[in-house]
């Protein structure tokens, strides 16, 4: 089983040789707490809820008993197959990134959950998968990798609260 950290990563440089750039490519094993279903309480608009995935998904939903449900789902699997049924708030497109954004900002409040982050330097975070999320993640070498670009903003201003102090 892969621990999803990748040394040999070829980069070009100026000379045309590969330099290892590493990467950890999948959120699970020593990585799992990079990941939406890592289960981490935070609050987010003053409630709590056992993941990120957990507020995403409720945060999908139009009407409070929806909402609910999908905040007390037992796991951040059913969470987000709840999440998956509801119809989507026009807007959704618009704001899903900045809902995400300051998702991953409660979940990483936590000073054990911000230390683990802070200890992957400056190592790139590919939200690796194989099952076709395009857009937060990468599969079969193709996507946005927005959840991964997203962790790397936040440990950026992790180091920067970090060096202020």
């Amino acid at each position: 089983m892969s621990s999803g950290f990748h040394s040999p990563r070829p980069a070009p440089v100026a000379s045309g040789a590969a330099e290892a750039a590493p990467v950890i490519d999948r959120f699970s094993g020593d990585f799992g707490f990079l990941s939406n279903f890592y289960e981490a309480s935070l609050w987010h608009r003053g409630k709590q809820y056992r993941s990120v995935e957990h507020a995403y998904q409720a945060c999908k939903a139009s009407d409070e008993a929806t909402h609910e449900t999908i905040r007390n789902a037992r796991t951040p699997s059913v969470a987000k197959r709840l999440g998956k049924a509801v119809s989507l708030p026009a807007d959704w497109e618009t704001r899903k990134v900045d809902l995400m954004r300051e998702l991953v900002t409660e979940k990483f409040k936590n000073p054990l959950l911000r230390a683990l982050l802070l200890a992957t330097e400056d190592v790139e975070l590919v939200e690796g998968n194989t099952w076709n999320d395009r857009f937060w993640g990468v599969c079969r070498g193709a996507g946005l990798n927005w959840l991964g670009k997203i962790l790397m903003e936040e440990r950026l201003r992790c180091k920067k609260e970090e060096a202020e102090v």
